[in-house]
């Protein structure tokens, strides 16, 4: 299928029917590539810290590496949120869990908090009450770089974070506590390292790196594809859009649209699944038209 195929005439249950059709060839897809970055990426981070503790690698290029790498480990564990290794009760679910709950490590953020806050983006997207990422939501670029630098921060007295707001309201407050409990670890590493003379080392392998990650994370996976303007239904809930840095480099959030209309096709596939189709979803009022 492509831009030149003939919608005349055809009704929304027969464009549905058609765009399922095209998702069928995409869907249940082992992911390895994921596999690999997922795993692949946490060994690289890691490995910055032997290599540049050590002497063996200079700090500034350890610093480079870890930031790419937080930057990028969303991503896997976003795979696994949405079962794409393996559904519940399938042979590989135990790899679909190692991958989700370790991708994401460097983020500081746990699996299943992602998991839990990011189902309720997609049954609630751009939602103001609902969506735990509706905080993301700004007319412009220096608005959300703004936003974003808020939302890691603590609250003020009475004002709760979005993503703790969400899970009380869907009965997860126990994730509040392993959520905390993975703060509390990080900030005892960073600490611990800066007292024993490695402050400088630290800030560079870890805290500037996610600082920088956690925005470039928040800005391709939730602005750029859900601002300005998005509504809540089934086709413009989300955005195509030309990123300046190509797709790899915006982390494939360019074809967004499938994704949130076909949570389980995987990252590496959604392309082809775009291209494919594009005409029908166009004819459905998606907003495609950026690419």
């Amino acid at each position: 299928m492509d831009g030149t195929m003939d919608l005349t005439g055809k009704t929304a249950l027969e464009l549905r029917a058609m765009e399922r059709e095209i998702a069928k060839q995409h869907l249940d897809k082992f992911p390895y590539l994921s596999l690999a970055w997922g795993l692949g990426n946490l060994v690289c981070w890691l490995s910055m810290w032997v290599l540049c503790l050590n002497g063996i690698l200079p700090l500034w290029v350890g610093f480079i590496v870890a930031t790419i790498n937080i930057a990028a480990c969303y991503l896997p564990s976003h795979e696994a949120q949405h079962s794409i290794f393996a559904m519940p009760g399938k042979s590989k679910r135990w790899l679909n869990e190692l991958v989700g709950h370790l991708s994401p490590i460097p983020l500081v953020m746990p699996f299943s908090v992602l998991r839990a806050t990011h189902m309720e983006h997609h049954k609630h997207a751009n939602d103001p009450e609902l969506d735990p990422d509706y905080d993301h939501h700004y007319d412009t670029v220096l608005g959300f770089l703004w936003g974003s630098l808020q939302w890691r921060q603590p609250q003020p007295f009475g004002r709760e974070h979005p993503y703790a707001r969400c899970l009380k309201r869907i009965g997860r407050e126990d994730l509040l506590l392993l959520s905390a409990g993975y703060r509390l670890v990080y900030l005892g590493i960073l600490c611990g390292t800066a007292l024993n003379g490695l402050a400088i080392e630290v800030a560079l392998l870890w805290w500037l790196p996610w600082q920088i990650g956690i925005t470039y994370t928040q800005f391709y996976l939730s602005w750029a594809p859900h601002n300005p303007g998005c509504g809540t239904d089934r086709y413009n809930d989300t955005q195509s859009f030309k990123s300046r840095l190509g797709n790899i480099w915006s982390s494939g959030m360019q074809y967004h649209v499938i994704h949130h209309l076909y949570p389980r096709i995987p990252l590496v596939r959604t392309p082809e699944a775009y291209r494919q189709m594009k005409p029908i979803l166009k004819a459905q009022g998606a907003r495609v038209d950026a690419i």
